[in-house]
């Protein structure tokens, strides 16, 4: 039935059509005095007045604007609308969850750090802003075939959802109610989380183990919550020499996690203090927290994403790909991370020409183990004559100190070996110039130094020694393998070329060297 409350009736009420009574009221009005009229209309206008006064209050009170404003005294936020379910999952889904500047707190609710939980926390995990619920999803790279290169990369997951991880049990529990992913019969994936897929030295790798649980009662309770992405990775193997420092470790950390600005936790396997130390500029620039030692930690750190080990590539080299590079980085990146990280000035090598009245600068390495330039005086002398500016100078375990004298050289000089990996810090342009012992070494010069160069927009000269420059002629008779079949020493494996090839030195030939030095001046001026 309709509502009449605020309906029109369809003639006036009252007497009918020409009946037409006096002015009632006047009359009546008429006949009291005015003291008391006056007195009962103050009377009536401070009953109306008392009671819009008492209808306005109780408006207010039930009001939502006033509820709304009581909230903010008490320090509350007020109540917002959310969007509908289905249109906030979509929105959720279509968010990078690594990605900072488009979800810069990803567990905004909770502090950084707590010391209790209780199962009601630990539901809420798996939720996102407004309750949203974030899916459980985990993939694994582990096609680490690369053909021509023989070093495989190692496997490598990235997870998204309710990750808990124990570091005293090797554990990563993840909350994964459909129990879908790259697990076996028990609900595990185990990693050794190394970039370098060395089955000499992953034995020695700390294993870690993803679990999937199907709920949260079924993992431990978190002790510390991150509102970061995590990733845990190893700093075991060959650290310590600085070529493996950046293929291994450095240059995988900064292609795995480099777009996330630093919003990134790191957990570290195999942690080595002075590791950590030796290379602190860096992981500070790539994170903006402490870096957490794995292998002693007692509480249970909670993530809502992550990756368990580190994408890689060639050794000094960072190519194009959909899985482990989509954001298309390249070496020249990496090179400007570390100019930035350890405030390095020069992007550029000095202009050369009578204008400047400049000698171009040439840092020279020296090496004192093995693969020592025997005649390093002579050349650098020839270098002044010809005329650059030397330095000769030792790289050491100051890492900064070594990167500043590199990045004011316009031309660096060394024999083959890790000293060659500081080219690193050079600025954008200058020249390499790659000393290559014999021993049939052209596909590892140019693999590891030769073709990173170029990738790093550096000009690059290699000179190789001929059986007259090595002291393998003090060692072995010309008609030995080692002259008339080097590749038979590569064909008995590593040991034999680090035993034969790698423990040689080397007397440059000063005529057959001299054009090398002047194609590096050369290249300076193009």
């Amino acid at each position: 039935m309709a509502s009449t409350a605020y309906s029109r009736p369809t003639k006036p009420p009252g007497p009918a059509a020409g009946d037409r009574r006096g002015p009632r009221l006047a009359k009546e009005l008429g006949k009291i005095e005015p003291k008391k009229l006056g007195i009962g209309l103050v009377a009536g206008c401070c009953l109306a007045l008392l009671t819009y006064l008492s209808f306005a209050r109780l408006f207010a009170i039930y009001s939502p604007v006033f509820d709304s404003s009581s909230l903010v005294l008490k320090n509350a936020p007020p109540a917002t609308e959310a969007l509908p379910l289905q249109q906030k999952t979509e929105v959720e889904d279509q968010k990078d969850f690594l990605e900072p500047e488009a979800e810069p707190n990803i567990i905004p609710e909770l502090p950084e750090t707590t010391t209790t939980t209780n199962e009601k926390d630990d539901t809420a995990m798996n939720s996102g802003r407004g309750g949203a619920y974030r899916e459980a999803k985990i993939t694994c790279d582990e096609n680490g075939v690369d053909e021509g290169f023989p070093y495989a990369r190692p496997p490598v997951c990235e997870l998204a959802g309710d990750i808990r991880i124990s570091p005293m049990e090797k554990i990563m529990y993840f909350v994964n109610p459909s129990g879908d992913g790259p697990f076996d019969a028990n609900g595990e994936k185990k990693i050794r989380p190394f970039a370098r897929k060395d089955d000499f030295l992953l034995p020695g790798v700390v294993q870690v183990t993803i679990k999937s649980v199907s709920s949260g009662a079924a993992a431990p309770q978190c002790k510390r919550r991150h509102d970061v992405p995590v990733v845990v990775f190893s700093v075991a193997g060959y650290t310590d020499n600085f070529f493996h420092d950046n293929t291994d470790v450095l240059i995988p950390l900064f292609l795995t996690t480099a777009h996330l600005n630093g919003e990134v936790q790191f957990l570290i396997t195999n942690f080595k203090p002075w590791w950590v130390h030796k290379f602190t500029p860096l992981l500070k620039k790539l994170s903006n927290y402490d870096v957490v030692n794995f292998d002693k930690e007692e509480e249970v750190h909670c993530f809502r994403a992550g990756h368990l080990g580190m994408y890689r590539d060639r050794d000094l080299i960072i190519s194009p790909n959909p899985t482990r590079n989509p954001r298309n980085y390249s070496m020249v990146d990496y090179n400007r991370f570390l100019r930035r990280a350890l405030a390095l000035p020069r992007d550029a090598p000095a202009v050369l020409g009578e204008e400047t009245g400049s000698k171009p600068k040439m840092l020279i390495i020296e090496r004192k183990g093995t693969r020592k330039l025997l005649n390093l005086r002579e050349v650098s002398a020839l270098c002044e004559e010809l005329g650059f500016a030397v330095t000769v100078a030792e790289a050491g375990v100051d890492v900064r100190g070594f990167a500043e004298q590199v990045n004011a050289a316009d031309v660096l000089l060394a024999v083959h070996g890790a000293g060659l990996t500081n080219q690193i810090f050079l600025p954008t342009g200058a020249v390499l110039v790659q000393i290559v012992p014999w021993g049939k070494m052209d596909w590892m010069a140019t693999n590891f130094y030769g073709q990173p160069a170029r990738d790093m927009r550096l000009r690059y000269v290699e000179y190789y020694v001929s059986e007259e420059e090595t002291t393998l002629k003090d060692k072995y008779p010309r008609d030995h393998y080692v002259f008339k079949d080097p590749i038979h020493i590569h064909a008995q494996g590593w040991p034999a070329i680090a035993e034969i090839i790698m423990k040689q030195d080397v007397m440059v030939n000063m005529t057959r060297f001299k054009p090398f030095l002047l194609q590096a001046l050369d290249e300076l001026q193009q």
